[in-house]
């Protein structure tokens, strides 16, 4: 069976229609980079969002959350990098609060169909004198074409080496429907209920509450299954609009074309995800465990989880040491039943360890392929019909030095 999406090589969070993306420099960062960016639709949409289960959240997640309560629907996304806004007090509501109405009054739309998040350091006032004057400027700078979305990812970044975008089109009752993604996320990435900075835009005919189900589903199976160091951010957002212009009848789950909107924005999510685990701080490889077999999804996601999230595994993987030992302890302590003694592991096609027992494997062929920029390691347990997928990176020596310096 085919795929019911068509992938979009070059699109962006501005390619469905009605979507305006921008950014600029206002100060927050060292650099000249942008670091003030906006997403706006012509007309107000759809809106859903998953936030980090972080206790300590930053005070955009308030305003947001205000925001989707009123109507479920958002006309314009604003954000900064530089500064996560997070731990600031009675100051940082305050200016999350302030960011919100100068965007609102400068579109000339309601404030709670905008909403606002940051990204950066924690605990550190934003200079909103900066926040403001970006604020005034941000307008013209909108544009609907790919620089727009271009500018926009630029703006999310922080440590970042790369934009991660993606976007496909799919057919809903014969009319052409596209769904886009931008993120941003490379360091304190293990997310939990939400991604680090995510947005979504679609011109798809869609409710809100059935929007915000099915982000819900599809975040658990893609953006909760990467990890770059195990840290949960206190910032961490996913945000989807879906402004309906691409004049589709509402999808809902009873709809005909509904699997096919859900394929479609499931691999926006994922391949968003992939990159945020590609590009995690040092890293120079994506490690994909795939677990079969297992008692239920449930236990599949949690083994594979906390396989690519050993620190061991992901240093046996940088230093392309095929220690499949370290594959094994992990699966072990990840909190749910396995049967010991049926355990396979392949490292790419290269079997390692059949039930549970060590076998003889080509350990030149192991070197070359661990030396790859992808490594892929398969579990399968052998007990029943539970499978998962689970991104994550090597360890380096290179995010150490990036850590340590990070405020500086």
């Amino acid at each position: 069976m085919g795929k019911s999406y068509l992938i979009v090589p070059d699109g962006g969070v501005t390619t469905p229609k009605g979507f305006k993306a921008g950014g600029l420099h206002c100060g927050l960062k060292k650099t000249e980079r942008h670091d003030l960016g906006a997403i706006v639709s012509e007309v107000p949409a759809s809106a859903a969002a998953v936030y980090t289960t972080n206790l300590f959240q930053a005070a955009p997640l308030q305003v947001t959350r205000e925001s989707l309560a009123e109507e479920g629907l958002l006309t314009a996304v604003l954000v900064n990098s530089g500064n996560a806004n997070a731990c600031t007090g009675a100051q940082g509501e305050a200016d999350a609060y302030a960011m919100r109405a100068q965007i609102a009054e400068a579109l000339g739309v309601a404030k709670h169909q905008v909403a606002v998040a940051s990204t950066g350091v924690i605990g550190e006032p934003l200079k909103m004198d900066r926040v403001s004057a970006g604020i005034e400027r941000l307008p013209e700078r909108l544009k609907g074409d790919a620089a727009g979305s271009d500018d926009f990812c630029q703006a999310i970044l922080t440590t970042d080496l790369v934009k991660k975008t993606a976007c496909v089109r799919v057919v809903v009752d014969g009319k052409e429907v596209t769904i886009a993604g931008a993120a941003k996320g490379s360091g304190m990435i293990h997310p939990n209920m939400a991604t680090m900075l995510g947005f979504v835009t679609t011109d798809a005919a869609i409710g809100a509450a059935a929007l915000q189900t099915l982000l819900r589903d599809i975040t658990n199976l893609t953006f909760n299954m990467i990890t770059v160091d195990g840290d949960t951010s206190t910032n961490d957002m996913l945000v989807a609009m879906a402004n309906g212009l691409a004049g589709n009848a509402e999808l809902t789950p009873a709809h005909p074309d509904w699997s096919a909107f859900a394929e479609g924005l499931r691999y926006v999510c994922e391949e968003l995800a992939k990159a945020i685990a590609r590009d995690g701080e040092g890293a120079t490889k994506l490690i994909e465990t795939t677990v079969s077999g297992a008692a239920s999804d449930a236990d599949a996601q949690a083994i594979a989880k906390t396989i690519i999230g050993s620190s061991l595994v992901k240093s046996a993987a940088f230093g392309a040491d095929a220690n499949w030992g370290r594959i094994i302890a992990a699966a072990g302590r990840a909190g749910v039943p396995l049967n010991v003694n049926t355990v396979d592991v392949r490292l790419g096609d290269i079997l390692v360890l059949e039930q549970s027992r060590p076998i003889a494997f080509d350990e030149d062929a192991a070197l070359v392929y661990l030396k790859g920029d992808t490594v892929a390691i398969r579990v399968d347990l052998h007990m029943g019909s539970g499978k998962a997928l689970a991104w994550g990176c090597d360890l380096t020596y290179d995010y150490v030095r990036i850590n340590a310096a990070y405020r500086t």
